[in-house]
């Protein structure tokens, strides 16, 4: 036991009340935390709450997911909408606002997969290339998908209320 060190940092050091609902790391070591007061970035040393450029915003405060992909773009799953962070650029995706984003998923082609939920029909996702393709509207995924997975063959999963898709 004596060879492992621990650490906690807790509100008097910088972070909020309230839960951390997605962690994950950019390529420039930065550890994002989403929670449902906002998105904070850590260095290790302090915790910072996510302000972006001016005429920027996220859709919504309340942060469910998380999710880099393998290009560095920090994806942001909101209560209410999609955004995501490059190169000092938030950028929304208006096919998914007003939606809860609990799953984001990178394939093996690099098309990221979005899951948005909602009252009358959750949808699915894909964004290429600057390029959004969703499915769903007609609401076959019932509210919506509430986890994404793709197996060794490539094949993508998506979990709902009353089933599985692929």
């Amino acid at each position: 036991v004596s060879q492992y060190a621990h650490a906690s940092w807790k509100i008097r050091d910088g972070f909020p009340k309230g839960e951390v609902t997605s962690i994950v790391q950019t390529p420039d070591g930065y550890l994002w935390l989403g929670t449902e007061f906002g998105l904070f970035h850590f260095d290790g040393v302090k915790n910072v709450l996510f302000s972006p450029p001016a005429n920027q915003e996220l859709p919504s405060n309340i942060i469910f997911s998380l999710f880099v992909s393998r290009d560095g773009t920090l994806w942001i799953g909101t209560a209410k909408g999609l955004a995501s962070w490059r190169d000092g650029k938030l950028t929304q995706y208006p096919e998914l606002a007003g939606r809860y984003l609990f799953k984001i998923l990178e394939d093996h082609d690099g098309t990221v997969w979005a899951s948005g939920v909602a009252v009358q029909a959750g949808i699915l996702c894909a964004i290429r290339n600057g390029s959004v393709q969703c499915f769903g509207d007609d609401g076959s995924f019932g509210r919506g998908v509430y986890n994404l997975y793709e197996d060794s063959k490539g094949n993508l999963w998506a979990g709902v209320k009353d089933g599985l898709w692929q």
